[in-house]
């Protein structure tokens, strides 16, 4: 006998379809993630520790995502986070703050105005399946960025290149680790003597591997694939995709001003890194059109 799906309720709210912002670091799931916040009927929340320390629990451990606890725990990080109380803004990550406005202890959204609930925290893509199981009625919006511009802005990162110190590397991660991008348990030693950029190069491989297993996954229905370059670029045409997709309206606002961005790999990397980065990542980015020799 097939049990009842799960239902969720928080501020006494149904928790249904809601809305998962998935892609490598620095793809633009934090622009989304401030669009969708200042749209109407959207609660969206970026980072909130609970989440955070659950999701990188499972980057670091993949077998741990397949646990019949995983969805419990992960659910109930999300029901938390998405929780509205008096001081709860407090709580919240520069970036959420900043993304929803919020100048005081908050609360940035009133209870009365939720119709939809959403995440947009750094590295939810490692936990998809986990996010799926637990909320099958979920939307999920993936961004992909060319790997350059993403492997730029990960250099210039002090909290993305933390995750390539030894440390990492303790007995609580295994590997294989699609979150590092090592692959196989004997590339663990060429990656430990990998520069930075091959390192970036790496993760953002492994996000987009991921995205297409998703891709390939789930119904159209359920997953939307956007590319950086077009959300900054026509920002007013990937509104309208993603509100078409929502069925609900999605501001526009928070999309501008970032057109400068797509490209800056030019400028921003070394030529060594470069091309270390067109070499580790070069079938990917052919496939998506950012490598065309």
């Amino acid at each position: 006998m097939r049990l009842p799906p799960h239902i969720l309720v928080v501020n006494g709210i149904k928790v249904r379809r809601p809305v998962f912002l998935l892609g490598a670091p620095h793809s633009g799931a934090d622009l989304l993630a401030r669009a969708l916040k200042r749209s109407p009927g959207f609660h969206v929340t970026i980072g909130r520790a609970g989440v955070a320390h659950v999701v990188y629990a499972f980057a670091r451990r993949p077998s741990i995502a397949g646990t019949s606890g995983a969805v419990r725990v992960l659910r109930d990080a999300l029901a938390e986070s998405w929780q509205v109380l008096p001081g709860s803004c407090g709580q919240c990550p520069a970036p959420c703050r900043e993304a929803g406005g919020v100048t005081g202890a908050g609360p940035c959204v009133a209870t009365g105005e939720i119709v939809r609930f959403g995440d947009g925290s750094p590295d939810l893509i490692y936990s998809a399946p986990v996010l799926l199981r637990a909320f099958p009625d979920a939307r999920f919006v993936q961004l992909v960025r060319d790997g350059r511009d993403v492997a730029a802005a990960m250099l210039a990162d002090p909290a993305c290149l933390a995750w390539f110190r030894p440390a990492m590397l303790s007995g609580r991660t295994e590997f294989p680790n699609a979150f590092l991008g090592v692959n196989k348990d004997e590339h663990l030693d060429r990656w430990k003597g990998m520069p930075a950029a091959g390192k970036c190069a790496l993760r953002w491989r492994s996000a987009v591997r991921l995205s297409a297993e998703l891709r390939r996954a789930l119904p159209a229905g359920q997953l939307l694939t956007l590319r950086y370059e077009e959300l900054v670029g026509r920002p007013a045409q990937a509104a309208a995709a993603l509100a078409e997709y929502l069925e609900t309206r999605v501001s526009k606002v928070a999309l501008y001003g970032r057109d400068a961005e797509v490209g800056a790999w030019r400028s921003r990397l070394r030529p060594a890194d470069r091309q270390l980065v067109e070499k580790v990542a070069r079938e990917e980015l052919t496939r998506l059109g950012y490598l065309t020799s």
